[in-house]
Parts: structure tokens; sequence; C-alpha cells
């Protein structure tokens, strides 16, 4: 007896249990063409390479029905300098998203990774530029708890950049 309550009681409760549903993936033509697109979009600026600033930087947003991004938050970032292109480019990205169909609006975290291709060789002078722009970095962070909701945390972009002559 106590094993058939046991069992009505496991297949009620998986019954009444909702599995994650699996979404589409949210940019129009899917992760790589995301992954391209931002690759193409974000400039990196002049003030980065002269900078060799490296670092990371977490962005969440809000994508409509029409795919409008709107209220762009910095949660993270190792320096200041490396939000003004990624911004930039999540702006170009407007009307490429796609929410699910029930909602109205989304909300999406997309982590950025920007970096410089190293030389085979770092030069003395590029080993106290790259210890220059860490130790005076002026990071973004988060004062406090950030509530998430119902984001969608997307893969990380990864930007490297060539450090030129």
């Amino acid at each position: 007896m106590k094993k058939i309550i046991l069992l009505v009681i496991a297949v009620l409760s998986s019954v009444y249990s909702m599995a994650q549903t699996e979404l589409a993936f949210p940019f129009q033509g899917g992760a790589p063409v995301m992954t391209s697109f931002f690759k193409d979009s974000l400039v990196v600026s002049p003030e980065i390479v002269k900078a060799k600033a490296t670092g990371t930087a977490v962005f969440k947003f809000t994508a409509d029905t029409k795919g409008t991004i709107s209220r762009i938050v910095i949660y993270q970032a190792d320096d200041y300098i490396l939000t003004a292109p990624i911004i930039e480019a999540l702006k170009k990205s407007n009307h490429k998203w796609i929410i699910p169909d029930h909602e109205k609006t989304h909300d999406f975290i997309l982590p950025f990774s920007i970096a410089f291709n190293p030389p085979a060789i770092p030069s003395k002078a590029l080993v106290m530029k790259v210890y220059d722009f860490y130790a005076k970095r002026k990071p973004i962070t988060a004062g406090n708890q950030i509530p998430l909701d119902n984001a969608t945390l997307l893969p990380t972009v990864i930007v490297n950049y060539d450090l030129g002559q």
C-alpha cells in the first residue's frame, strides 16, 4: 500500500512539475550569427588600443516584440573605457532580437570579453602598459543586489583586437 501511495505521489508531482522550456535562440540567425554580428559591429576605440585595455563587461537589456532594445544596463565592467563601443554595438542590434511568444518584453544578459592579440614576444613597454592599465582601471560594479527575474543569459561575445605598430 505504501508503495502504491508513493507511486501515485511521484506520478502526480511529475505531472504538475514543468520542465524548462526550450527556446529558439533569441537573435535572428542563431548564436553564430550573433557572435559574428557583434565581432563585426563592435569597433574597438583608439583609446582602448592605446591603453592596451582588456577585460569583461556584462550588460542587461530589454527587447520587445519588435526586437527593439531598450534599458541597457551595465551590470559589471572591468573598466568604463570598454563599455562605450559595446553600447554602440548593442544599439546596432536593434530589431534583431526574438522574444518568447507569450511575453511583451524580455530581458537578456550578454557578457563581452575584450582583449588584444598578444605578440609572440612582448616588449617591456607593452608589459608596463598592460600593468599600468590594470593598476589604474576604473571598474563598474554593482553596489547592491540585482534581481534578475526572467532574464536569459546569452553566450559570451569574445572580441580580440590587434595592437598595430
